[in-house]
């Protein structure tokens, strides 16, 4: 059904064309102006390597701060559709907060206003077309390069370059309607006029996806006379309730607060449109007595547009910026998750496609996915222990504990890892794969680390899966020896169980460094012990041959389990951070380092 309509608005354009080369031309720049802010958008997202958003994560700490990088963005980028996008993304991946989110785009409302005022002092009054021409050319040579760098500059230089013809396009198409149509015969005064273009305002900028694009084409049909001072300002106000879309359309695949956001984006816009709307006539004396002040002539409607948009949304700044607290407790109660829609254990808690926009959001949600698919396979591990979870996390020491569990607990694991495992490793795995393909190469390999410790936690998984048969059997045998060496696995795996729990609850990075190179030489010291072990056993007939087997198979079980969650452990804390993977890789023990240690410590002890 949106093929067909398509097609049929593509049909009634193509027949408007013939009849009217104005409209065409008027039509061809707008398509310009958008494609050109499509090429910056892509420049501005790929050319900073990531940039952008590791500004975006360190340094909007406050709202303040939320506010001036919600302003500097997007005055430099000339996008608040990409800045709302990211402000989505790293809210739901839970990198910033609702009410840093809320300064941003505070900020890059005002932000937006600046190219108001570039294309009201510059677009409108110099011949820019000469300057796209050069621009498009050199922009171009540089975008068959492979080199990131430089192929992201030239999309820049496009993007700039079909931004001026667009603007040029728009000029020349309405200069050229002016002398067969007169516009300003449709304008409409009073409240009338006003609530009509504004909500025209609303409908071009929401069919354009760009309040730049509806700015520029009513900056240009107001140079050249066609519409009304007033009614291009109440355009102007719909253009900016309109873009609130942008963050709309961001919000359906994003999580609760992603769409908290979203909605907190358009509450500001409608309001101050509103307030703006409910005070025209004032605020445009307020505009007039500005602008004399600033030497702006009386009749240059465009400079006096922009600075009509510059104090529309700086009242909104000023009016709600000290209510964002009251406004984030209100979006709260509005929007809460309900029953139905919060995650069960068996599913995702983090992972949605609006963290597939930026690498670092992807990341983030990935790296948060992965460690509560641990916490699920930690409580496989312990059912096949027969312990729980809670035992885990308790203060008790192992002895209590094994004494408290003295009893086998049989649970089906088969069972447990279709309902609790299968589906929530499947999406790691596919969001994996699908952030692999969507970023450049310098991303890709975390994507791929975090995958494979992944599939290291489903490992042992299947090895605790594999142990649980026998230790379920021995556990309540006759034979004390072949229990106390089950009971000692138990214990073993508990030790690790806990360190890896403090691992991934610690925020030392110096205790994470000592936690993981215990890890590591624990290993080590389990197979050295429980080998030592099953050679005496053997050798004064202790336990048979068949539980000798048993148990011989079963400690490979509990160090495969061991090895893996160590291994996945330590993929995860390397690489968390991007800057610090290389640092964190040095000051951990590499294997031979602690099976070294662990035969020293072995050698000393027997002395």
């Amino acid at each position: 059904m949106k093929h067909i309509g398509l097609i049929v608005m593509m049909a009634i354009l193509a027949y408007a064309f013939t009849k009217s080369d104005i409209l065409l031309l008027i039509s061809s720049g707008i398509a310009l102006f958008l494609f050109g802010m499509f090429c910056l958008e892509e420049s501005f997202r790929n050319f900073a390597g990531g940039f952008l958003e590791r500004i975006l994560h360190t340094l909007t700490n406050t709202r303040l701060k939320a506010l001036f990088f919600g302003i500097l963005t997007t005055s430099i980028m000339q996008s608040s559709s990409l800045v709302s996008i990211l402000s989505i993304s790293f809210i739901s991946a839970g990198l910033i907060s609702l009410a840093d989110g809320i300064g941003i785009i505070f900020g890059a409302n005002l932000g937006t206003t600046t190219g108001a005022w570039l294309i009201a002092g510059l677009g409108v009054k110099v011949d820019i077309a000469i300057y796209a021409m050069p621009l498009l050319v050199f922009g171009t040579m540089l975008m068959f390069y492979n080199e990131k760098q430089t192929k992201y500059l030239g999309y820049l230089l496009v993007g700039i370059g079909f931004l001026f013809l667009g603007i040029a396009y728009m000029k020349e198409g309405f200069e050229a309607f002016r002398g067969e149509i007169d516009l300003t015969r449709f304008t409409l005064e009073g409240w009338r006029g006003l609530l009509l273009f504004t909500l025209m305002g609303v409908i071009v900028t929401v069919i354009m996806q760009s309040s730049h694009a509806t700015l520029v084409l009513l900056l240009t049909a107001l140079s050249a006379a066609q519409i009304s001072y007033e009614n291009a300002l109440a355009l102007a106000i719909g253009s900016n309730v309109g873009t609130t879309i942008t963050a709309l359309l961001g919000a359906l695949t994003a999580n609760i607060e992603g769409k908290k956001f979203a909605l907190a984006h358009l509450f500001f816009n409608l309001f101050t449109a509103l307030v703006t709307l409910s005070l025209m006539h004032p605020f445009m004396a307020i505009v007039d007595k500005t602008a004399a002040i600033l030497g702006i002539l009386a009749d240059d409607y465009a400079l006096k547009l922009a600075l009509f948009h510059t104090f529309f949304n700086c009242l909104g700044i000023v009016l709600l910026f000290p209510w964002i607290s009251p406004l984030v407790l209100l979006l709260n109660t509005l929007l809460k998750p309900s029953k139905s829609t919060t995650p069960a254990q068996d599913d995702v808690l983090y992972l949605d496609e609006s963290a597939l926009d930026f690498p670092l959001s992807a990341h983030t949600v990935l790296m948060k996915e992965s460690k509560h698919l641990y916490q699920n396979i930690l409580e496989s591990i312990t059912q096949s222990l027969s312990i729980t979870k809670n035992d885990i996390n308790s203060g008790m020491d192992n002895d209590e504990i094994i004494a408290l569990r003295s009893k086998a607990i049989p649970v089906d694991l088969d069972a447990y890892y279709e309902h609790t495992i299968k589906t929530l490793y499947g999406k790691i795995i596919t969001f994996a794969i699908t952030a692999q393909g969507t970023f450049s190469e310098e991303y890709k390999t975390d994507f791929i680390v975090i995958k494979n410790a992944s599939l290291r936690m489903v490992e042992a998984f299947k090895a605790a899966k594999h142990m649980q048969k026998n230790m379920l059997k021995y556990l309540e045998s006759s034979n004390l020896d072949i229990k106390n060496e089950y009971n000692t696995i138990r214990k073993n795996l508990i030790n690790h169980l806990r360190t890896i729990q403090t691992l991934f609850t610690t925020t030392e990075e110096d205790v994470a460094i000592l936690l993981l190179s215990k890890l590591q030489v624990d290993i080590q010291k389990y197979d050295i012990a429980s080998n030592k072990s099953l050679d005496t056993l053997i050798r004064t007939q202790k336990i048979t041959s068949t539980m000798a087997t048993s148990l011989m198979n079963d400690t490979t079980y509990a160090y495969t389990i061991a090895t893996e969650l160590t291994k996945a452990a330590q993929l995860l804390f390397v690489h968390e951070e991007k800057g610090l993977k290389a640092r964190r890789e040095a000051l951990i023990l590499n294997e031979n380092e602690a099976m070294t240690l662990a035969h020293e410590n072995d050698q000393r002890s027997s002395l």
